[in-house]
């Protein structure tokens, strides 16, 4: 992701809530969670006040034991969701759910009134259908199964005694699976206010008959029906997809022979007895299923675990059927003459912001005094200090700072380097940053010599081996709407074919930003390169992608201590057959600055937005920028120049600014970086970068022939 993915959600409006990025501190997810979630398997959530308020012991375990194990028998991973001292868990061990089952300590029934102030506490609680709704939804879990679902209690029309269930359902999106309304409820009025709140609701089955829970006909029907997994996956990928902030119940029918057809007379009794009992509030729901279980001998009990069994096999074939047609739709597009759809995303942005898919590191960086690292065992005085690198995580804070605002995928382990990271990050949108259970934060170690430059670098990176396809699509409905998506070379192969494929599908833009010559060619190693509109290599990479496009050995370089004017040629000469596909290309040239080759002429806007994909080639055009002009201080870091050259770049041609002004902005972005021990400075000035401002520098440039 996401993978457990573990999603740091923005806030309702698409707008990042500086206190949110803790939401990693108050939950834990199971690690089988976890993975299947990283590997885009269906899950399952489930919730606990069945287990701590529905049902008595041992009924409630083995009920529990059995669904989860229902679940599993269906190709899906059960997440059963409760507050357990504190911490909010996704998903629950064996001798968790035991514990929960026949606790001696007061389990409170926790809904979304509740979760802050029982976490707080360090206190234990069985989630309702709401909180588990919440806990769900950022977690990433788009199907929740339960027995039923709260609604408008009998006399709330004067009561308002209305289940918070129901305004959840109203401001949530997930896909709850129910027997319908608890039978203990006004059905008529549930329906109503249901309608009231946006919420799709269909029944699963060959009717409209919506269930009464221990019944399958409740005298009231369902505004839609659904006959399959794969109609109803469809549906819900459909509502995802549109951004609807709702989500949807679809109502399955208690299996017939199951069906406790006189229970209704026992709950009128029921009803009537809490009346006049001054039964009240949350306590309502236990007693009367009590008492009904009471008075029917038992029936209703077996009738209530016969339909939580029912819903659990029917929600994990739904589950199934929406993963698998997420997989098949977005790793497999649709020929051309398809329509276009949005797949379901996990967690649904609405701001049309750039994307950037790429690593995220804690970084170390040690820089010797003297010129030359002194290597054997010897000790280089010298400095060491901590700062944050990866190269998507450097173009996204670099961006941030200039104002662009971009959201980050990536990925970050369950560890303090990953808690210094959202401390760090609180000025950036990293709601597409996936905490991953049992995985480190990639951590790197550079080796400076006096003069800035990097002699070599220790780094612990399988974590980003985890940003998979599978969590990048969770996230392809800000993909859609993106301007334009950079992607980082050090995110494994197959995403970035998948994020190239997708980018070229959805008309967007892609930036590949190739980081090293080792992984200049993953895009190379099959036509997903032409999918690329941007390119960003330096002279090595560049000729490693030109023999990978080209199948030629590596030019000869004319010399071993090249000209700058010969160095120009080679690189001409080398971005030529890329530029068949691609837009434009920019070399870079370390102190000798940049070489901006283009596909059309080079006063024309950088194209972004939606069907900006692809620009129509009219001539190939190539133009050297040197650096900075300021060039007298002292260079105390290249390490994230290249980066906020990117960065620089991007930030202009959001604000669509002449490609002139967008690449000095990137040279003076760069030009910064230099000059503080951080890969991104922290004390960016935006006015720098104005427009104004930078027309007011002496900066030649210089058309070279092609």
């Amino acid at each position: 992701m996401l993978r457990h993915l573990r999603f740091l959600q923005p806030c309702r409006h698409g707008t990042w809530h500086p206190f949110t990025r803790r939401f990693s501190d108050l939950i834990k997810v199971l690690p089988e969670v976890s993975k299947a979630l990283a590997n885009g398997e269906p899950v399952v959530a489930l919730e606990s006040t069945v287990i701590t308020h529905g049902m008595p012991y041992p009924h409630n375990i083995r009920t529990a034991q059995r669904v989860v194990q229902i679940v599993r028998e269906h190709r899906a991973t059960p997440a059963t969701i409760a507050v357990i001292n504190g911490k909010l868990r996704i998903g629950l061990t064996e001798d968790e759910l035991e514990w929960l089952a026949k606790a001696e300590d007061p389990i409170l029934k926790t809904s979304r009134r509740d979760l802050s102030m029982v976490i707080t506490k360090g206190w234990s609680g069985g989630t309702t259908v709401a909180a588990t709704m919440i806990a769900a939804y950022k977690a990433g879990i788009p199907v929740f199964v339960t027995g039923g679902i709260g609604g408008v209690h009998r006399g709330g029309h004067s009561t308002l005694d209305v289940s918070a269930d129901l305004t959840e359902l109203g401001r949530t999106p997930i896909a709850v699976v129910s027997a319908g309304v608890k039978s203990i409820l006004d059905i008529s009025r549930t329906l109503e206010y249901l309608e009231t709140q946006g919420v799709s609701v269909m029944t699963y089955g060959n009717t409209t008959d919506f269930p009464a829970f221990f019944t399958q006909k409740s005298g009231f029907h369902s505004p839609y029906n659904v006959t399959t997994p794969e109609e109803a996956a469809e549906v819900i990928d459909n509502h995802f997809s549109l951004g609807l902030d709702s989500g949807l119940l679809i109502a399955v029918p208690i299996p017939e022979q199951h069906a406790a057809q006189k229970v209704e007379d026992a709950i009128q009794r029921a009803v009537q007895q809490a009346s006049e009992e001054g039964v009240r509030g949350d306590k309502v729901t236990p007693y009367i299923l009590g008492k009904v279980d009471e008075l029917t001998q038992g029936k209703s009990l077996v009738a209530n675990i016969a339909l939580m069994e029912n819903n659990a096999a029917v929600g994990s074939q739904l589950a199934w059927a929406l993963s698998h047609r997420r997989r098949k739709h977005y790793h497999n597009m649709p020929t051309s003459n398809l329509q276009a759809k949005s797949p379901l995303a996990d967690v649904v942005i609405k701001s049309n912001k750039p994307v950037v898919v790429g690593a995220s590191v804690v970084d170390f960086v040690a820089k010797t005094k003297d010129p030359e690292v002194q290597l054997g065992g010897m000790t280089n005085p010298g400095t060491l200090t901590q700062s944050f690198g990866g190269v998507g995580r450097n173009i996204a804070d670099c961006m941030s700072r200039l104002g662009a605002m971009p959201l980050l995928v990536s990925a970050v382990g369950n560890d303090p380097h990953a808690a210094s990271f959202y401390i760090y990050s609180a000025h950036m949108d990293v709601s597409g940053v996936s905490q991953l259970e049992d995985q480190r934060t990639a951590t790197y170690c550079a080796v400076l010599n006096g003069e800035g430059e990097v002699v070599l670098g220790v780094g612990d990176m399988d974590i980003n081996d985890q940003i998979s396809a599978n969590l990048v699509s969770k996230f392809a409905s800000a993909i859609e709407l993106a301007p334009f998506v950079c992607v980082d070379g050090n995110i494994p192969e197959e995403t970035v074919r998948y994020i190239l494929k997708l980018c070229h599908y959805l008309q967007v833009p892609a930036w590949y930003e190739p980081t090293c010559v080792l992984k200049s060619s993953k895009p190379f190693q099959s036509d997903a390169w032409k999918n690329i509109t941007y390119l960003s290599p330096n002279l090595t990479e560049l000729r490693a992608i030109y023999c990978m496009v080209t199948g030629h050995e590596e030019p000869l370089v004319p010399e071993e201590d090249p000209t700058l004017s010969q160095r120009l040629q080679e690189a001409v000469f080398l971005v030529r057959p890329l530029l068949e596909y691609l837009h434009c290309v920019v070399v870079t040239l370390s102190r000798d600055g940049v070489l901006v080759c283009r596909n059309t002429e080079q006063q024309s806007s950088f194209p972004v937005g939606k069907g900006n994909n692809t620009v129509k080639k009219t001539m190939l055009t190539a133009v050297h920028y040197p650096v900075f002009p300021k060039t007298e201080q002292q260079v105390i870091n290249v390490s994230g120049a290249g980066d906020c050259l990117s960065a620089g770049m991007m930030h202009g041609m959001l604000q669509g600014l002449p490609p002139d002004i967008c690449i000095k902005q990137g040279l003076l972005s760069a030009y910064n970086s230099t000059q503080t021990h951080s890969a991104v400075p922290s004390n960016i000035d935006c006015t720098d970068f104005s427009e104004e401002n930078i027309k007011k520098l002496h900066w030649p440039t210089y058309t070279i022939p092609i």
